[in-house]
């Protein structure tokens, strides 16, 4: 991995999701476990923006749990492009709950991932380089 460089210090919305009670303990609190899944998701729309590629998640730099979630919140994923270097992205993630009732935002983990582009034998490439995948959907001339 080369130097890396900062990139954006702006949050951007990458996802938004209800918090449900399957998702939650007895008490009404989101597991942090669907918390992490969310932001990995976050991460990679974040990735994405830099190529389409396979990304995989490197490494999970850093997690803070600063409130909890309760059913009925609605859950904002913000991203940021932190840094880069050749294959790499890392990636800030700032979450904010609604809280159900009042409409109140309390941010409430924020986090650090690294996402790496690979090959199909899960190699590094740079992210720069031309399209290494293609898209699944109703476009893509894939059968579904």
């Amino acid at each position: 991995m080369h130097a890396m460089t900062e990139v954006n210090d702006e949050f951007r919305p990458a996802l938004r999701v209800a918090m449900l009670p399957r998702d939650a303990n007895p008490y009404g609190n989101i597991f942090g476990g669907v918390i992490l899944s969310y932001i990995d998701q976050a991460a990679f729309i974040e990735a994405r923006k830099h190529g389409i590629h396979r990304w995989v998640t490197a490494s999970v730099d850093r997690v803070d749990f600063h409130a909890p979630v309760h059913i009925g919140d609605i859950v904002a994923f913000l991203t940021r492009t932190r840094e880069t270097g050749t294959s790499s992205v890392q990636v800030g993630i700032r979450v904010e709950a609604e809280r159900y009732a009042t409409h109140d935002k309390v941010v409430v983990t924020e986090a650090a991932l690294t996402m790496v582009a690979v090959n199909a034998a899960g190699r590094p490439i740079p992210f720069s380089s031309p399209p290494s995948v293609t898209p699944l959907g109703p476009h893509s001339g894939m059968p579904q």
